[in-house]
């Protein structure tokens, strides 16, 4: 017969081990939103530069065809 000491502690590791796999894959979903994120700035800020950069390249050109 299982006392009930016995079934307060099986029950504690059952929870215990589903917090520990639920949190886990919490974890796995913020890590990878936050890449994903951090990805989509980053192109972002690529896009921004290139741009910049056209802009930049666009008005010495048009002020070279001015003179």
């Amino acid at each position: 017969m299982v006392g009930r000491f016995e079934i307060q502690k099986d029950t504690v590791q059952v929870i215990a081990e589903s917090a520990a796999t639920h949190v886990g894959r919490i974890a796995t979903i913020i890590s990878g939103a936050v890449r994903d994120v951090t990805h989509e700035f980053g192109d972002w800020a690529s896009d921004v530069f290139e741009m910049r950069e056209a802009a930049g390249k666009a008005d010495v050109a048009r002020r070279a065809e001015e003179q």
